[in-house]
């Protein structure tokens, strides 16, 4: 892996979980604005996890979207999940934020029973077209999407089926999504780390204690696979924001 850049993304703190959330979706907000008033449209890359929550419930309040020319992709998904279960990104993002955006057009991740060939699907309807803004998050283990460590920064796929790895399946069922570790899915469709980050904004919001180490990490170690949240530094365009209880420094 060769890095080009190693910026430490623009971080701001913010005193609750939904100040945080109202930051960014503000942020996010102007960055969809600028894009359907350069392009005519905006392709938004969305995380799908409880420290997304209070920054997508704000975006779908933000005034002067037209939601119509916006297209939301997501980067993963379980396999072996009927797409009806509550645990599926794809459900958690309808009733989270897409139900009240229902002028938008929404791709998502279907696994279904060939997960190889929905991955194959996935990267051909995400195309090489950047992304104008990607919403995300910082696992436990600092993973991006379901890219654990090690991660690899130079993935030639842009979305790929993977196991998901045991301390990711333990924070699902920590965040009380699942009542115990088996009844975690192995396995899920990912987008890759340089798919993610081809990108022309790309905002991250890290709350709750949990994450603190996954912060810490990202900003102070080599950038390289063992942290995959490292890899936001070699993005010129990343904004962080935290809370007082993820907020390491």
């Amino acid at each position: 892996m060769t890095v080009g850049i190693d910026q430490a993304p623009q971080i701001s703190t913010h005193p609750t979980r939904s100040a945080l959330g109202r930051a960014a979706a503000t942020w996010a907000a102007e960055r969809i604005r600028q894009a359907i008033e350069s392009t005519s449209a905006a392709r938004v890359m969305l995380a799908a996890a409880p420290s997304q929550a209070a920054t997508l419930t704000a975006l779908a309040e933000e005034p002067g979207i037209d939601w119509s020319r916006v297209e939301f992709f997501h980067m993963d998904e379980y396999v072996g999940l009927p797409p009806e279960a509550p645990q599926a990104f794809a459900t958690w993002l309808h009733h989270t934020f897409l139900n009240k955006v229902p002028q938008a057009t929404f791709r998502p991740v279907a696994p279904g029973n060939d997960p190889e060939t929905a991955a194959h699907r996935y990267e051909q309807l995400m195309g090489d077209t950047p992304f104008d803004v990607v919403l995300l998050g910082l696992g436990v283990n600092g993973h991006l999407a379901f890219n654990d460590p090690p991660a690899d920064f130079d993935d030639p796929r842009a979305a790929k089926v993977v196991a998901v790895d045991e301390t990711s399946r333990r924070q699902q069922v920590d965040e009380g999504h699942f009542a115990s570790l088996s009844d975690v899915p192995t396995h899920a469709v990912t987008v890759t780390i340089p798919r993610l980050l081809n990108a022309r904004d790309v905002i991250a919001s890290v709350p709750g204690a949990p994450k603190r180490q996954a912060v810490h990490d990202t900003l102070t170690r080599p950038i390289g696979p063992d942290h995959p949240g490292t890899a936001l530094r070699t993005h010129a365009r990343v904004r962080l924001f935290l809370d007082p209880e993820s907020d390491p420094r």
